[in-house]
């Protein structure tokens, strides 16, 4: 189950990079609406992900944490 959890994380960091790649892009092209809207989404992820992170951190062995 944790390699499950492990790559929903990733797939929630990847899909950050994405918007915020996306929403730099369509930003360049003068659409500034659609890249607000991108960079929440951006956003949202980033927080999702950090939040599953932070989960997964405290239920590691003590040995693990830093």
């Amino acid at each position: 189950m944790a390699g499950n959890t492990d790559s929903h994380i990733a797939d929630l960091h990847t899909k950050a990079a994405y918007a915020h790649a996306a929403a730099a892009h369509v930003h360049s092209t003068g659409d500034y609406a659609s890249a607000q809207e991108l960079a929440r989404k951006a956003l949202g992820y980033s927080m999702e992900a950090v939040k599953r992170t932070e989960e997964v951190a405290k239920s590691a062995p003590q040995t693990m944490q830093v």
